[in-house]
């Protein structure tokens, strides 16, 4: 759970991330950032801001936000009935974008949020340049963590169900609750 002030500044930081990447929001962008604090509530380690541009039956477009040193929490996208799946790429749009996935361990720019050395299992590190991007196909275990500088990511993908994301990390609710109601 995250305060409405939270939100606000969270929301604030992940603007101004995406203004300084060079890319463009409208007014009525700006108030509909997502904050997913992933119900860990320690938003500034785990979480991320998510602006979702399109979202139909078959097309997602989303721009990820990413403040210093913030880890998306170790995550797949599932089977969901007859779909295979979520397919997703990632491009790397500004600041320091650490990805990582299966294979040996090579973990060296980033960190493992303290204490969750047993959630985050895919230690394989790549270091994503502003214009580099990775795809996931579906059922790939990754997370995303920022660097110093924060980053900013788009990510393409086949229809989003989001909340049917499978996390390594059973605390994780994938609804972000707002203090004085639900979001």
């Amino acid at each position: 759970m995250i305060t409405e002030a939270e939100q606000r500044r969270a929301q604030a930081a992940a603007v101004d991330l995406i203004l300084a990447a060079g890319l463009i929001l409208r007014d009525d962008e700006r108030g509909r950032v997502e904050v997913a604090d992933f119900g860990l509530g320690s938003l500034e380690a785990e979480g991320a801001q998510i602006l979702t541009l399109v979202q139909t039956e078959r097309l997602a477009v989303k721009l990820i936000a990413l403040t210093p040193w913030q880890a998306l929490p170790e995550h797949w996208h599932p089977r969901v009935g007859d779909d295979p799946g979520k397919e997703e790429t990632v491009r790397h749009v500004a600041g320091d974008l650490f990805v990582y996935v299966d294979g040996p361990p090579t973990i060296a720019r980033g960190r493992v949020p303290t204490g969750k050395e047993h959630l985050y299992t895919m230690r394989h590190e790549l270091v994503l340049a502003p214009g580099d991007q990775r795809t996931f196909t579906p059922g790939d275990k990754h997370w995303f963590q920022a660097g110093e500088r924060g980053a900013v990511a788009y990510s393409f993908s086949t229809t989003a169900r989001d909340v049917l994301d499978q996390f390594t990390d059973p605390d994780v609710q994938r609804v972000t609750v707002v203090a004085g109601g639900d979001r």
